[in-house]
């Protein structure tokens, strides 16, 4: 059971890390640059329906924060069913 919860954890943990890099590394390379283009084929199809339903407020694209907020919502109910199902 511990190694599944820490499986779950990790690729939760990993998956907010790649959508923070995607966001900051946005700023800062070219959009042809290598890494941004291998991040963006993972983390834009993410994002894509949540900018449908958040709008950017006020110039601010908030859709990264919601991404981050479901991923670990996402950790915790699969986290709570793993431990659910090993009592």
């Amino acid at each position: 059971m511990t190694i599944l919860l820490s499986i779950i954890r990790f690729a939760g943990q990993a998956l907010s890390l790649l959508v923070v890099l995607h966001t900051i590394l946005g700023y800062f390379l070219a959009w042809d640059h290598p890494i941004r283009r291998f991040l963006d084929r993972f983390i834009s199809p993410m994002l894509r329906p949540i900018r449908n339903m958040v709008k950017p407020i006020g110039g601010l694209d908030f859709s990264p924060m919601v991404l981050i907020l479901l991923i670990y919502l996402l950790e915790w109910l699969l986290s709570a069913a793993v431990r659910a199902l090993f009592r």
